[in-house]
Order: structure tokens, then C-alpha cells, then sequence
């Protein structure tokens, strides 16, 4: 591995000679290489999930609001977990891949699908029981017993989640991820035919979005199944293997500290949802909050799709043991996501509240939205910078910090903060989204320090250490236990 570092570096000083907008270009392509069907698979993913209560909130403001209280406070919850459990995954194969470890990627795939499955599992109770724990929170009746049968629709939704985060990250850090953005991208336009056909032609109502919504998310994971076991990842998928199920405590350590950063994340936006259920008029204004949080997330999935670039990036770099290329992949992709967000920022700052009527006929919950326009475009700006940071820390590993920077900035002073000017001031939900503001950019700042001042030669020791240990005991656990199935 040593000659492999030196050849790395002798290839980094051979860069460094070139002028710097071609350097910066050469990594932009590498990063849209990534990036471009990243960003699809989001948006699509993501659109599924809007375009469901945008045919939801048609039937009128509490299903919409009941709609929204599930998605915030359980949906949002269980997606940050298990897409921040998965992330282990993304590091793992990510370095594997760039240090040609090939035979290990499978592996980590299967002990991922088995650490996520048992979180989906403990996860089920908390959709079953929607209806109480909404109550047990002080939300309004009718909307705690609407939300109840919405809630059970996203059982099956958890259970996508264990396979398509992470065969999305074993594909991706390949750059396998076309296949991953064609089979998104159909899986939406099929999700808006079919909501149109059940709910506005044969009126099934919520019943009829919810169930074209379970069928839009499992069938590109299907898609990917064959794509996988059918021969298309020769180098990476060798078949099922028992190897799978031992030295799972590392996985799941790592897993436990990326579940807790993405986790803390979302909910921090779940949270103050719920403070708006609290609030004077209390579906307008969860209604309201949703539809910016939704609009705000639209943009965000771009800004994801970077996330896991950088972090492919990120991991690949330090996979070959090159700590500038790392650095460098960092900064590149903070200049293109900042560049799409500022377009964003001017683009929600003159329509935003025309955006509005795409989820609601409402008047009053337009209204809403456009008192919160200005907030909402500036909400665009940490949009564009803390995905890119978040990617570099689950590229090089180290999530429980930014874990530990997630509580600090989001819930002792993010949240307090919106408590404060949202209840013991006239800005009431104004008021709630300047205190999530304030979080973000204090997390920004702290992010920002922590990736400047890390020693980015260590993370290569780190990743090495870490990925021939497993390779060795891979190598040993296939060589005395065959296969399953090949």
C-alpha cells in the first residue's frame, strides 16, 4: 500500500502544475459524475413522498396537516435513521472501492441489510401506535385520529428504506448509480399517473395515494436486485455469504454514530413542526410549515446529491491514501452546490408564495407561506454548504462528532431559540424558523472548523487500518465458510 500512497502523492504534485480552473473542472466532472444521477434519485425519491400530499392535501386541511405530522415527527425520524445507519455503507464501500478491495464491498452490503432490518423492525411500533403518541403529545384530536391509518401505509415504506439506502450506496461508490437514477426517475412518473388514476379518477382518496406511493418505492429496488445478483457487479458481488453475520460490532458502531448524525438532523425540522402544532391556529400553521419545509427540501435533495458525491469523493481519495485529493474534492464541491443555491435563493425569494397552491387551495395556508417567502429563500443559503460538510465526515468516518455537533447546535440552541421567539413574541412561526436558522449556521461554522483543522493524513492511516483488518478477516471467514449463493 505504501507504493501506492507514493504514487498518489507524485500524481497529486503532476496536478498541482496544471492551472487551477482546469484542476477545479477535472473534480467537477468527477463530482457530477456522481452527483448528476445522485441528485435524480433524490428528487425523485423525495417527489414520491411530495407528490403523495400534495394528492393527500386535496381532500381537504386536516388530511393535509395529518399527512404532515406523519411525515415530520415518524417518517422524517425513521428516514434520517436508517439513510444515516446506511451511510456506514457509503463509507466502507466507498474506501474499499479505492483501494481496489473489491471482494469486501458485498460483504458490507449484507451486514448493513441486516443491522438496518432490525432497526425497521424495532421501528414498527411507532407507526402502530401513531394515534396515541400524537394524543400523548397534546395535538388536536381530529388530526391525531386521521394520522393513525397514515401512519400504518408507511410500514412498508421503512422496510424499502433497509434496501434502497444501501444498495444505493454500494452502487454509487462503484459509480454504478445511472442504473439507481433511471429506475428512480420511472418509479416517479409512475407514482403521478397512478395517484391520478386512483384519487382524482376513481376517487380512493388517501387510500388510493398511499397505496400507489408503496408501489412506486419498492419497485426500483427490485430493479436494483436484478441488476446486482444477475451479474452486473462481477467484482463486488460475489453472492450471499455467512461472512456477513460475523465482526458485525464495528458496522454497528459505525452505524449507530451515522444514524445519530443524520437522525439528529432531520428531526431538528420534525421538532419544530411539532412546536407549530402548538401554535394559534394550528393546521394552518402546520400546513404552512410543511409546505416550506417541502419546498426548502426540494432544493436540499440538490444539495444531497452533492452530499453524496463528496462523500464518494471523499472516500475514494482516502481509499488510494491521497489526503489532498480529499481536500481538494471538498472545496470543489462547495463551490458548485453554493453556486446552485444562490440560484435557488433568488428563485424562492420571487415565487414563493406561488409555490404554495402546488400543495393547497387554501387561502389562509397561503398566506401563511408567503409571510415566511424571505425566510424560506434564506433557509436555501446553509442548504448548500452543511450536505457538502456532512458528506467529507461520513467520507472519512467520523460522524460521532458531527453527532455530538448536531445536539449542541440544533437542540440547545436551534430549538430553545425558536421556543423563545415563537412563543414570547409576536413572530410565532417566524419565529420557529429563524431559531432553525440560527442552528444550521451555528452547525455551519462548527463544521467548518472541525473539517479545516482535520488531519486528513491521519483519516488515510485510519481508513487503511480500518479496511485491511476487515479485508484479512473477510479473506479468512470466506476461505474456511463457502458462499451461499453465487
Amino acid at each position: 500500500m505504501v507504493g501506492g500512497v507514493e504514487e498518489r502523492l507524485l500524481q497529486w504534485n503532476r496536478e498541482e502544475e496544471v492551472a487551477l480552473s482546469t484542476r477545479v473542472w477535472v473534480e467537477s466532472k468527477k463530482l457530477w459524475r456522481v452527483g448528476g444521477p445522485a441528485i435524480l434519485i433524490r428528487l425523485s425519491s423525495f417527489g414520491i413522498l411530495v407528490v403523495t400530499q400534495s394528492f393527500t392535501g386535496y381532500d381537504g386541511e386536516t388530511e393535509l396537516a395529518a399527512y404532515a405530522l406523519v411525515f415530520a415527527l415518524f417518517v422524517r425520524f425513521a428516514n434520517g435513521l436508517l439513510l444515516g445507519m446506511g451511510s456506514a455503507t457509503e463509507t466502507l464501500c466507498g474506501q474499499a472501492f479505492g483501494a481496489k478491495l473489491y471482494h469486501t464491498m458485498g460483504i458490507h452490503l449484507q451486514r448493513s441489510w441486516i443491522v438496518l432490518a432490525v432497526i425497521a423492525t424495532l421501528l414498527v411500533p411507532w407507526f402502530i401506535l401513531a394515534t396515541p403518541i400524537l394524543r400523548l403529545l397534546g395535538q388536536e384530536e381530529d388530526l391525531s385520529t386521521v394520522s393513525g391509518p397514515i401512519a400504518l401505509w408507511f410500514i412498508p415504506i421503512i422496510y424499502s428504506y433497509v434496501f434502497y439506502f444501501t444498495m444505493q450506496m454500494y452502487l454509487q461508490a462503484q459509480l454504478k448509480n445511472v442504473i439507481i437514477a433511471w429506475l428512480a426517475c420511472g418509479s416517479f412518473v409512475l407514482h403521478v399517473l397512478a395517484s391520478w388514476i386512483s384519487v382524482v379518477k376513481l376517487k380512493w382518496g388517501v387510500a388510493g395515494a398511499m397505496g400507489s406511493m408503496v408501489l412506486s418505492s419498492w419497485l426500483p429496488i427490485f430493479g436494483e436486485f436484478v441488476y446486482v445478483f444477475c451479474g452486473w457487479c462481477p467484482e463486488t458481488w460475489k453472492g450471499f455469504s455467512l461472512s456477513a453475520f460475523s465482526d458485525l460490532l464495528p458496522i454497528i458502531k459505525l452505524s449507530i454514530s451515522s444514524g445519530i448524525m443524520l437522525c439528529l438532523q432531520v428531526w431538528y425540522n420534525s421538532a419544530l413542526v411539532l412546536l407549530a402544532g402548538f401554535m394559534k391556529n394550528a393546521k394552518i400553521a402546520i400546513a404552512a410549515f410543511s409546505i416550506c419545509l417541502n419546498i426548502t427540501t426540494w432544493e436540499l435533495m440538490i444539495s444531497l446529491g452533492f452530499l453524496t458525491a463528496a462523500s464518494v469523493r471523499v472516500s475514494n481519495e482516502l481509499g488510494m491514501g491521497n489526503s489532498n485529493g480529499a481536500k481538494f474534492a471538498i472545496k470543489v464541491a462547495v463551490l458548485n452546490s453554493s453556486i446552485i443555491g444562490l440560484f435557488f435563493f433568488l428563485l424562492f425569494l420571487l415565487f414563493g408564495k406561488s409555490v404554495a397552491y402546488a400543495f393547497t387551495n387554501s387561502e389562509d395556508v397561503v398566506e401563511a407561506v408567503a409571510s415566511l417567502s424571505v425566510l424560506l429563500a434564506i433557509s436555501v443559503l446553509p442548504n448548500t454548504i452543511q450536505p457538502i460538510l456532512s458528506g467529507a465526515a461520513i467520507g472519512a468516518g467520523y460522524q460521532s462528532m458531527v453527532a455530538v455537533v448536531n445536539i449542541a447546535c440544533y437542540y440547545l440552541l436551534g430549538v430553545p431559540l425558536g421556543i423563545l421567539l415563537g412563543y414570547l413574541t409576536n413572530l410565532q412561526v417566524q419565529g420557529i424558523w429563524i431559531g432553525m436558522l440560527c442552528g444550521s449556521a451555528a452547525q455551519i461554522v462548527v463544521l467548518l472548523f472541525i473539517t479545516i483543522r482535520t488531519d486528513w493524513d491521519g483519516q488515510v492511516e485510519k481508513a487503511n487500518a480500518r479496511l485491511y483488518r476487515w479485508a484479512l478477516s473477510s479473506e479468512k471467514e470466506s476461505n474456511g465458510t463457502p458462499t451461499l449463493i453465487s
